[in-house]
């Protein structure tokens, strides 16, 4: 089996798994639709969209790493101002606001030391479930809610992660001090369950009943939570599973429900500053892992239900953007764009300035968009088109005032960029949506 078909092998299985999927042109989970950065986009250079011209709309939604999701023509967003974490629901098309809900939030998580010039506000994405309209958040301090987006965000149930499964504070890791991020990684709807990463007493991960949050089962690995985007489903010798990244680890665990939370697999994989920040990405029967501190370093690791073996590694490294694979070829960026072969782990070209990393999205005619932790927005040729060496097709610089940790998002036609002081800005990709608006 090839590569690629093994991508769509297994975007086909995710969809199968998360039951009913999003409706076309909605980015509703954290790395997109498939989440995997994948999109059945276009990427707006036929349309002459490229360099960017001025935004849509730009609106202020709170500080916060979280990335925006895009449902039904609405833009989620969550943010933290005030004292308080404010989820918003935005008009796609123009910025404008439809409904807020509030509730009282701490800056940080309750054990935070450490790097609080670089970070604030919640971190993980929203997740969306089509089948309930129900949308999932989790705030850095544990705060865990389920929003009923059909009745403009009312609360179906809540539960703080840290008071329910008492994860205590990160130990020291070498140089790291007691950095504590609080929770960071997006809960995973999976069939009728919400999985989260609670890193508590009750199991590394444990399952909740989506529609009441009543816990179902907690795994049998019991470690601390890291600080990764999110769960990724895979299978592994045709059992259903989840990967993560703990605060020690790269973890896979069961999820058929005769096995569940049963460990598959563990490899090592810690950073000294307890900041493991990649989300694990599915290659072919195994998974990529990567850091830029400590490791400095992308690895290949072969999954089987005995256990995990390391393929290779290599030098190249990202400090936030998550790799992106596409048949035998892996794509990630670190302080420049590197394409990767997936076999080998061969560096085949590398190209551009991104400063402390970049998120990608990998287009429908076969392009990759990137958001630059630097504020830069590229739009780069991957190896179908430029075999050899990196080819950018245009570049907006520094588009926002402060770090672009969040995730860039591309839906129905428009791209969405979110810094980590809460500048959230909207451009049009599509023919019918180069308009520019005014400011809200």
């Amino acid at each position: 089996m090839t590569g690629c078909t093994l991508r769509k092998s297994f975007g086909l299985a995710v969809l199968l798994a998360f039951a009913q999927g999003s409706i076309a042109g909605d980015f509703a989970h954290w790395r997109g639709p498939t989440r995997d950065d994948h999109v059945a986009e276009d990427s707006g250079f036929d349309t002459k969209a490229w360099p960017l011209k001025k935004p849509l709309w730009e609106s202020e939604v709170g500080e916060g790493a979280t990335s925006p999701v895009v449902v039904d023509g609405k833009v989620h967003v969550l943010g933290w101002n005030h004292d308080q974490d404010t989820l918003q629901s935005l008009d796609a098309t123009t910025g404008k606001p439809l409904w807020k809900q509030s509730y009282p939030a701490r800056k940080y998580g309750r054990h935070a030391t450490g790097d609080e010039g670089l970070y604030s506000g919640p971190t993980a994405t929203p997740e969306y479930d089509a089948a309930t309209k129900f949308l999932y958040t989790l705030g850095s301090d544990g705060e865990l809610r389920c929003w009923n987006l059909a009745k403009a965000g009312e609360v179906v149930w809540r539960k703080n992660v840290y008071d329910e499964y008492k994860m205590p504070q990160r130990p020291k890791i070498k140089r790291s001090g007691l950095r504590d991020y609080g929770y960071t990684m997006s809960p995973l709807v999976y069939g009728d369950w919400l999985l989260v990463e609670a890193g508590g007493e009750r199991g590394t991960v444990v399952a909740l009943d989506k529609q009441t949050g009543k816990p179902l089962w907690g795994s049998e690995h019991h470690g601390l939570a890291g600080h990764s985007g999110g769960l990724v489903a895979m299978t592994v010798e045709n059992v259903p599973c989840v990967a993560l990244l703990t605060l020690r680890e790269l973890l896979v665990l069961r999820v058929d429900k005769a096995n569940a939370g049963k460990t598959v697999a563990t490899f090592p994989w810690e950073s000294e500053w307890a900041n493991n920040l990649l989300t694990p990405t599915v290659v072919g029967d195994g998974l990529l892992v990567g850091s830029y501190h400590t490791h400095h370093s992308i690895a290949r690791i072969k999954i089987t239900l005995q256990g995990a073996e390391k393929l290779w590694e290599v030098t190249q490294a990202s400090y936030v953007g998550s790799p992106v694979v596409d048949g035998e070829r892996i794509y990630f960026a670190g302080t420049a764009l590197y394409c990767l072969d997936a076999g080998s782990g061969k560096l085949l070209w590398e190209g551009g300035r991104f400063d402390n990393g970049a998120s990608l999205l990998f287009t429908q005619d076969e392009r990759l968009i990137a958001l630059g932790s630097n504020g830069t927005i590229a739009l780069v040729e991957t190896c179908r088109r430029s075999p050899a060496k990196y080819k950018e097709l245009a570049r907006n610089e520094r588009e926002f005032p402060a770090d672009a940790w969040c995730h860039v998002v591309v839906a129905d036609g428009r791209l969405y960029g979110k810094d980590r002081n809460g500048v959230l800005k909207c451009w049009g990709l599509g023919a019918g949506n180069l308009e520019t608006r005014p400011k809200n």
